[in-house]
């Protein structure tokens, strides 16, 4: 089994978020696919951040992490908006108003 950082663009920091999540093997995470990695993720409590995700999915096709542009990355946004929906607690108290002035949601769901 190969290690997370054997897939380009996974540095220690993405991988702990990846270990965090479950996912320890590049073969794990290859199988996943970064869809369900990234929802892994966002469930096991890694903020949602849009670079990230792209980050993931171009690691997966062996592409440089900023080789995202154009139609590509516009369609990627809308898959991040619809995976960050379905994964992220939200909340309509203290953490959305923290949420909309940019600190962030803290917490998992319940």
């Amino acid at each position: 089994m190969s290690d997370l950082q054997t897939i380009k663009n996974i540095g220690p920091a993405f991988a702990k978020s990846l270990g965090d999540a479950g996912i320890s093997t590049a073969e794990e995470l290859r199988t996943l696919g970064s869809d369900t990695a990234y929802a892994m993720m966002l469930r096991a409590g890694t903020p949602p951040h849009f670079i990230g995700y792209y980050v993931l999915v171009m690691a997966l096709q062996g592409r440089p992490w900023n080789d995202c542009k154009g139609e590509e990355k516009i369609a990627l946004r809308k898959r991040f908006d619809a995976i960050k929906e379905a994964n992220v607690y939200n909340d309509t108290g203290v953490e959305a108003i923290l949420n909309t002035i940019g600190t962030g949601i803290r917490r998992h769901r319940p």
